[in-house]
């Protein structure tokens, strides 16, 4: 009921064509491979493999063509979807969300972007554990002002659009500081940005004017 569900809301949009459906996690592994999907909407739960063994096989490290999964979950039944982080997902989604979300979800990822619910951000990002490998002090104190500023913006649920206009800087601007922040966070996407964020109180700490 729920993938006839999202089926119907989503192909309802132009532009936006369901090109498979999977009752578990081995056949979502084997249809995403064959179709190659410009997104991959995965439930943290399936019969088979689980979501997060199913995004780390779509999106993991050691993928050579990593797709872009948003996961979509009920969260508060759903604790162990922190692991979907270190799996490679882009997003998160709750299932009660509602069809704006949704759809909105789908085209930010599909265009490079990455939508995290606010009410997901805060309630789940602020429970991490630390991402290993991370050198927290030392990577902070690399990022410029203006780094930070978009590290907050990611963490809060902003896309590439929204930061560019609220910090009034090109969208081309935007996407360099990022690759940079990635860069020097040691990070492959900007979930792991947001949780880093949250993680080393960076959300605390508001930027100054601006002269």
């Amino acid at each position: 009921m729920v993938r006839t569900g999202f089926r119907h809301i989503l192909e309802s949009q132009p532009g936006i064509t369901v090109v498979a459906e999977a009752s578990d996690g081995t056949q979502a592994v084997a249809l995403a491979r064959e179709h190659r999907p410009d997104v991959c909407l995965v439930d943290i739960r399936m019969p088979g493999l689980d979501g997060i063994e199913v995004t780390r096989a779509l999106a993991g490290a050691g993928v050579a063509e990593p797709m872009r999964v948003v996961i979509v979950t009920t969260f508060d039944s759903d604790e162990y979807v922190y692991g979907a982080l270190h799996a490679g997902a882009v997003g998160f989604l709750l299932k009660d969300a509602g069809p704006a979300l949704l759809i909105e979800a789908v085209r930010a990822a599909s265009a490079g972007d990455a939508l995290i619910s606010p009410s997901v951000t805060v309630r789940l990002l602020q429970q991490l554990e630390p991402l290993r490998g991370h050198a927290a002090a030392g990577a902070r104190s690399q990022l410029s002002e203006r780094e930070l500023d978009i590290a907050r913006s990611i963490a809060r649920g902003r896309t590439n659009q929204e930061i560019a206009a609220e910090l009034f800087i090109s969208l081309s601007t935007v996407k360099t500081h990022l690759a940079r922040i990635q860069s020097k966070l040691g990070v492959r996407n900007r979930v792991e940005i947001a949780a880093w964020s949250w993680e080393n109180r960076v959300m605390d700490q508001q930027a100054g004017p601006s002269l």
